[in-house]
């Protein structure tokens, strides 16, 4: 035999909480909220205009790293050719 419930001392029920938490079967409003979520206002046009410019700054920025390496001299290529051996400064 099961031992009999517990008597609730606060009067909250979960039960109720989970049921009134729940999406109703016919919201009065969702025509209302509708707007929110079409057209202009729908998730890829709300995260496109999040970072202006990023798209042309990253590739301007690999390009001038492709030119930085392919055609500037590095000012500290061939260091060690400079001395001579035996030579101390």
């Amino acid at each position: 035999m099961a031992p009999p419930p517990r008597a609730n001392l606060t009067g909250f029920d979960v039960r109720k909480l989970v049921q009134a938490s729940r999406m109703p079967a016919n919201d009065p409003w969702a025509r209302s909220e509708q707007w929110r979520y079409t057209g202009p206002f729908t998730r890829w046009n709300r995260f496109r205009g999040t970072l202006p410019g990023f798209g042309i700054a990253s590739v301007a920025f690999a390009a001038y790293c492709g030119y930085e390496y392919l055609f500037l001299n590095d000012s500290h290529h061939g260091h060690g050719s400079e001395h001579q051996e035996g030579e101390h400064h």
